[in-house]
């Protein structure tokens, strides 16, 4: 089993000592964001964990902590690092300090086991298309040689998006060919392995590969591992990745980033951070009378030896 530590918030920056200590007491509970009453345990042990995956925009918080969970459990590495400022992600720090924190880890846990994620790329009158393409160029000059790979998606368009950042430019299929086509080439430059993310289209003309970010090759060359054949479903429609359970809670992250589909505030994120007990099983909150405990299905995908 695969365990997704980011996917719903940044547990990297604002809950590590949450994550340490649900390592250390070798278990971790989490809600069912459909049905809040039903609660999963997962174990948190070598024997039933193939790889603990990260996401985060901050890895600052966990680097002096990196050790303890590398030196028993497979560990990958997702790391975004985008062109925006404070005025699309507040709580991120800025560019330069977001890039030498990516060297930090990647000497701490090996080039191999880290992603750079530039996604979502979305455009307004400030974050053009030129932006777009002299960042990124800035930052693969600077990472090439620290990562596994580059990742980049673009924004989906959806309902809460478009309040929240009214200013948004809708993106043509001729503004996304020109990215990829200036991204898979300043990827080339500088011998960067790149992919898309998701439904975003083929662009493996340009050397870009379509693939999931997440998937039993990525995991098992970044660990010198090996899995098993499996045939899945993905995380959701269009997706290659191999299924994962995420230990996170949705409305938690205060990062307030504007594109993000885990908030439904940040107002709401804060005060549920503010509430977060690092002693708790749950992420957020507390087991209650009405909470119904099973154990989360715990199948291991390695090839036993």
């Amino acid at each position: 089993m695969i365990i997704n530590t980011g996917a719903r918030t940044d547990t990297a920056q604002y809950y590590t000592e949450w994550l340490l200590n649900r390592f250390r007491e070798g278990y971790v509970l989490t809600r069912n964001p459909m049905f809040p009453d039903k609660v999963t345990r997962y174990e948190l042990c070598p024997e039933t964990v193939d790889c603990v995956v990260f996401c985060s925009k901050n890895y600052e918080p966990l680097l002096q902590h990196i050790d303890e969970i590398k030196n028993r459990f497979h560990i990958y590495c997702h790391y975004t690092i985008t062109a925006y400022g404070k005025d699309v992600e507040p709580g991120v720090p800025d560019i330069e300090t977001s890039i030498e924190t990516l060297k930090k880890l990647s000497k701490a846990v090996g080039r191999q086991r880290i992603s750079w994620r530039y996604d979502p790329i979305l455009l307004t009158e400030i974050y053009t298309i030129e932006r777009h393409i002299k960042t990124f160029e800035a930052m693969a000059e600077r990472l090439s040689g620290h990562i596994d790979r580059c990742i980049f998606s673009f924004v989906e368009l959806y309902k809460k998006l478009k309040y929240n950042m009214p200013e948004i430019i809708p993106m043509t299929e001729k503004d996304k060919d020109i990215l990829a086509q200036n991204l898979g080439a300043i990827a080339k430059k500088y011998g960067m392995t790149i992919q898309t993310c998701g439904t975003n289209g083929d662009f493996s003309r340009y050397g870009i590969a379509s693939s999931g970010c997440l998937t039993l090759d990525i995991i098992g060359r970044a660990n010198n591992i090996a899995f098993r054949s499996l045939k899945h479903k993905g995380m959701r429609e269009g997706c290659h990745c191999i299924e994962s359970r995420d230990i996170g809670a949705y409305d938690t992250c205060p990062n307030g980033c504007r594109y993000c589909y885990a908030n439904q505030s940040p107002q709401k994120a804060l005060e549920n951070y503010r509430r977060h007990d690092p002693n708790s099983p749950l992420l957020l909150g507390s087991l209650g009378p009405d909470d119904v405990v099973t154990a989360g299905s715990q199948k291991s995908f390695l090839v036993k030896k």
